[in-house]
């Protein structure tokens, strides 16, 4: 049983014939480029076909020329091949020596890519063998030729377990963009056959969570209940190291404007400002509220150096006072709520964050205006990736929740 779910793998050598046969036109020309046999490149593409149960190549007598469905999956295929075929340069980087960046034939094998980038996560060998029910000999065999490949160290033996060096660290994100193209090639197919499967894992900021985001997933879900949603609710810093790896389809909430950043793309989706919550009957919401309660006030504000606490700063600046303590820092808007809905603290959220509240009458909105506290939000992406079909179906969807004023 298990030899059989492991023919269903889809190799990266296959990959590689596949991308070679579509650039050079024949099983001749191929072998010869990737200086294997024509036997060999053929019962690649025969098992590639076999695993994905659809035919990549017209066989001809001039060549082979691709299907439509060939076709579909070609962009993606060249991308992981692409990934791979930058570990070399990065680590000649790391050597300060560019006369090793031969083809890394040594990073072709899925399964010890995987175990490389479990180790990253998990940092014990043991751990490794158990999350992919291996035996530890095999995981450390796998490390064994990655380091002998790559000519470096690519884990070190610390306290807390096994830590990537340098060059593990520089390799992590490649290979992981690299396994996630191929892991979205049968969702591919399925879709040019009429059916949208796979998972969307979204980058979800505090802003997003309470209407934009759940509204768009279920008019998704109403369409195409096959395809499965994660999301990641982590900092910013943590979800943009997501993103670059691949592990992150795209974050969804308040835009970093950072021209540093060049691997990263902003799509504006619309502006909203910051307002100040309360509870109902809160001391606050009988007259306006003058800087000398406002000193007094026990602050719930958005974590220290996100764009809503700059712009929420410098808004009380503006007017003349000093910005405001927190006595609590959260995006949490659970957190958010339970605390004003038990105290008389005063909360500094974005005006969609807790609308339901406000038109239920639980929390009210206290009458001063935040100056200059408008902010974008909307989608971040990485740069000239390729999204998979179930995430263009979700990013329809936000867009269209979007235009429909979030009804």
């Amino acid at each position: 049983m298990k030899k059989k779910s492991e023919d269903k793998i889809i190799k990266i050598m296959q990959i590689r014939a596949f991308c070679m046969i579509a650039d050079r036109g024949t099983v001749s020309e191929a072998a010869e480029n990737l200086f294997r046999t024509q036997s060999a490149i053929t019962r690649s593409i025969r098992d590639l076909e076999h695993n994905l149960a659809v035919p990549l190549f017209e066989r001809q007598a001039s060549g082979m020329l691709l299907t439509e469905l060939g076709k579909a999956i070609l962009p993606r295929a060249q991308r992981a091949i692409a990934e791979l075929h930058q570990v070399p340069a990065l680590l000649s980087r790391l050597k300060q020596d560019r006369r090793d960046e031969a083809e890394p034939v040594w990073l072709f094998n899925l399964r010890r890519l995987q175990i490389f980038l479990a180790l990253c996560r998990l940092h014990h060998t043991q751990s490794v063998a158990s999350s992919l029910g291996i035996s530890q000999p095999a995981v450390s065999a796998a490390l064994k030729v990655l380091e002998k490949g790559a000519g470096m160290v690519l884990f070190r033996r610390t306290p807390k377990g096994m830590m990537p060096t340098a060059a593990g660290r520089e390799m992590a994100p490649v290979i992981s963009r690299a396994l996630n193209e191929i892991r979205h090639i049968p969702d591919e197919l399925a879709a040019r056959q009429g059916i949208l499967t796979g998972t969307v894992n979204i980058g979800a900021l505090p802003l997003s969570r309470s209407r934009l985001l759940p509204l768009a997933i279920a008019r998704l879900i109403a369409r195409h209940p096959g395809i499965h949603i994660v999301t990641n609710e982590s900092a910013f810093s943590t979800l943009i190291t997501e993103l670059r790896a691949g592990e992150v389809d795209f974050i969804l909430g308040a835009l970093r404007h950072d021209e540093a950043i060049l691997d990263i793309h902003n799509q504006t989706l619309f502006d909203e400002e910051l307002i100040l919550l309360v509870r109902q009957n809160h001391p606050l919401c009988s007259k306006p509220p003058g800087a000398s309660a406002l000193s007094q006030v026990q602050w719930i504000l958005p974590r220290s150096n996100s764009p809503a606490r700059h712009l929420l700063d410098g808004a009380f600046q503006q007017a003349g006072m000093d910005a405001p303590t927190p006595v609590v820092e959260s995006g949490d808007l659970a957190i958010v709520r339970g605390l004003l809905l038990n105290s008389d603290m005063v909360a500094a959220v974005s005006s969609q964050q807790l609308d339901f509240e406000v038109k239920a009458g639980v929390l009210r909105q206290l009458s001063l205006k935040l100056p200059d506290t408008r902010r974008e939000i909307g989608l971040t992406f990485r740069q000239g990736a390729l999204h998979s079909p179930a995430t263009t179906a979700l990013l329809t969807c936000i867009h269209e929740v979007v235009a429909d004023g979030f009804k």
